[in-house]
């Protein structure tokens, strides 16, 4: 319709020129889609545009979704539709049943689109559901599933009640009323016997009775559905009488007793009292799995005699006569010349390179037919030798053997004996496990890199031993315990393997780092507490005795962080207080830690800083001393050593310059940038170390592992 309304204006235009008409037709063909795509959902009727939409669709059963066999079923599909104008829409149903297209409808009506199931059978179960399509629009409805229950019971007839064994009989099973795909399945007696698919209700099929007597023969079937399959009740029981046929086969073995392995044999099958042709029977001689021979009336066949089994030897004869088969089976004993072979070794352990023996023997023999001399033995993978014992010695990998052994004919093999040389243990190797710590316990590792398990590994300290574990599996360890008191100790330790009773391999000395835990710290002042000034640098030294790393950390009054933490491989460190002034008054002590996880702390020293003219010094309760005094006041607690430094006014503070001790340390300390930490080839960590003492407080040496991160001032 949109076209149709674009055309009249184009046309109008092609009197002008047949250039402008070709223009007018391509243009009409790139305007329609667009306009088509523009107008989905909707059309133009008589110039007015028509809009539709599918709102919803619903499936319904009706009157149940579960109901009986033979219940008429409704299945309702309604669609709401909004639509604009009068235009009719056609509209086109489809209904599914498992997602197979079960019918399909056009239709310019908007009544309700219904699919009547009169009679319901048990094949018209499944999930239902309907779609509807209106132009370019489509919408589905949810899934309904139906279940119908109850199905007809089966009829059986046979062509024959009264046969003879082996005539043909057909039977023929019915399910009345039933639809869909069917599976009809036939018995005799309680044995299904056939089996027929089939998309109508009855079956046929052919049975052939081989045994004479009564037979039971009935039939059921089932009702093949997507989801499920409904199997019906059992039909009627019919009798059918079956006559045997005169006719038997018949087995003979020569000799029947007494047989030895390697006598002759002869075996017959053939058919007692048969009336019928040759060409009507079959006969087959077999042993075991193994079809000896074939023929009709008569066959026969000869052979060695074998002890296969100690059941003897078992043969059939086996008659068929179209689908009839009869049998008849026989077994004979047959002794054994002499047992099979068994391979064993000598010793049952070995190792590589080393004398073995291998026996093949057999145990027994029929000396009635054979001496022992008569048997032979041969061993492989060296078959050229052909006594009992085997002498040789043992390979450097894993090797299979076996050995035959044969008598007039006969042969007879051992089973595979599988040597596995063991393979000596190699130097261990002794190592620890983890950190040596002075007095306390430790793992000493061995391990030997080649060696058959077990492995016995045995400790030794100062040659003696100490203890022994047996490696038995190859994730085991072989771990010992151990402490020393001293650090070289670790010296006297040592492991040893072995694998065998004849040789073992011992380690090498147990070398390996032992760690001292640190000692008690000792604090030092330099310079002397009695000679301490307002504006003096001031070095706190921190010694302990204890294997580097050392981890040194200073603290300041009753704070739980320290204000300095640093980590060196000497035993001393010195801090750096520079400019002494009352901000700098308090308690100080270090801690000391190093890889055994011990911290120890040092002696606590307490500077106090006192201005000249004050009223009051720090400690409230003393009494004031005199202008440029100095003294050092012992405390009470016995590790805090107080020292008082008095700081003498100027009439200018300004101008007021700085004692110092010796101007040319001082220099070489304040030259330092910002204070941070000097490295002189000679100081006061160092001189203290090479004298065994604390520094002299009139010694000079500033370079120790220096310092300068100041505390907070106090208030």
């Amino acid at each position: 319709m949109s076209r149709l309304a674009l055309r009249s204006p184009l046309t109008s235009r092609r009197s002008s020129s047949s250039f402008t008409h070709r223009m007018d037709l391509l243009l009409l063909l790139l305007v329609s889609p667009l306009l088509s795509s523009y107008f989905h959902g909707g059309s133009v009727v008589n110039g007015q545009q028509h809009t539709f939409i599918i709102r919803s669709v619903n499936l319904s059963v009706k009157p149940s979704s579960d109901v009986r066999r033979d219940t008429n079923v409704t299945l309702r599909c309604q669609a709401v539709i909004s639509s604009t104008g009068q235009e009719v829409l056609t509209r086109e149903y489809t209904l599914y049943k498992d997602e197979s297209v079960v019918y399909t409808k056009k239709t310019s009506s908007s009544e309700d689109f219904v699919f009547p199931l009169p009679g319901a059978r048990v094949s018209n179960n499944g999930r239902y559901k309907c779609k509807i399509k209106i132009k370019n629009q489509n919408m589905m409805s949810d899934s309904k599933k139906l279940k119908v229950t109850g199905l007809a019971d089966p009829v059986l007839t046979l062509s024959k009640l009264n046969v003879q064994e082996g005539e043909e009989v057909t039977a023929w099973c019915s399910a009345p009323g039933e639809t869909g795909s069917i599976y009809f399945h036939f018995y005799d007696n309680s044995n299904e016997s056939h089996v027929e698919r089939v998309n109508s209700n009855q079956a046929e099929a052919k049975f052939s009775f081989s045994s004479s007597g009564s037979h039971q023969v009935h039939c059921s079937y089932t009702v093949l559905i997507t989801a499920d399959s409904i199997k019906s009740k059992q039909s009627n029981m019919v009798t059918v009488t079956v006559r045997e046929l005169n006719v038997t086969p018949d087995l003979e073995v020569s000799p029947h007793s007494k047989i030895f392995e390697g006598d002759p044999l002869t075996v017959w099958c053939t058919v007692q009292n048969s009336s019928l042709g040759p060409e009507n029977i079959d006969l087959y001689l077999s042993q075991g799995s193994k079809l000896l021979k074939q023929g009709n009336t008569s066959v026969n066949h000869s052979m060695v005699a074998q002890a296969e089994s100690p059941d003897g030897l078992t043969f059939e004869c086996r008659m068929a006569m179209g689908n009839i088969m009869k049998d008849v089976t026989k077994t004979v004993p047959v002794s054994e010349l002499f047992s099979a072979p068994t391979l064993t070794i000598s010793p049952a352990e070995v190792f590589q390179r080393e004398p073995m023996a291998l026996t093949c023997r057999s145990e027994t023999f029929a000396p009635e037919r054979i001496r022992r001399e008569d048997i032979t033995y041969t061993i492989d993978p060296q078959p050229q030798q052909t006594s009992e014992v085997f002498k040789m010695r043992a390979p450097f990998i894993d090797l299979n053997y076996t050995c035959k052994a044969q008598a007039k004919g006969i042969e007879k093999h051992s089973r595979t004996l599988m040597v596995r040389p063991k393979v000596d243990v190699s130097v261990p190797k002794i190592s620890v496990d983890g950190r040596v710590i002075v007095k306390q316990p430790f793992y000493i590792h061995c391990q030997s890199d080649v060696g058959s398990l077990p492995i016995n590994y045995t400790l030794y300290r100062d040659y003696e031993p100490v203890h022994t574990i047996s490696v038995q599996r190859p994730d085991q360890k072989a771990l010992f315990s151990a402490t020393v008191y001293q650090p070289e100790e670790i010296y006297r330790y040592m492991c040893e393997a072995s694998n065998n009773h004849k040789t073992s391999q011992q380690s090498r000395r147990l070398g390996a780092a032992v760690i001292e835990p640190v000692t008690i710290p000792t604090l030092m002042v330099v310079p002397e507490l009695t000679q301490l000034k307002e504006g003096d640098d001031v070095y706190l030294i921190c010694r302990v005795n204890g294997t580097p790393p050392i981890t040194f950390k200073w603290y300041h009054d009753d704070k739980t962080s320290p204000f300095n933490t640093s980590t060196t491989n000497r035993n001393a460190i010195d801090y750096r207080v520079p400019l002494l002034s009352s901000e700098h008054g308090g308690t100080y002590y270090c801690e000391a830690s190093n890889h055994a996880n011990k911290i120890t702390k040092s002696n606590k020293v307490l500077i106090v800083v006192k201005v000249e003219g004050a009223s009051d010094s720090i400690w409230s309760e003393r009494k004031p001393e005199a202008a440029n005094e100095e003294s050092s006041v012992a405390s009470t607690d016995p590790d805090v050593e107080y020292t008082e430094v008095v700081h003498p006014r100027s009439a200018d503070p300004a101008k007021a310059p700085l004692k110092k001790g010796t101007d040319t340390v001082y220099s070489e300390l304040q030259n330092s940038p910002q204070g941070a930490a000097d490295h002189h080839d000679i100081g006061l960590v160092e001189y203290a170390e090479l004298n065994g003492e604390h520094p002299d407080v009139n010694q000079y040496h500033p370079h120790i592992d220096h310092h300068q991160d100041l505390p907070e001032p106090v208030e």
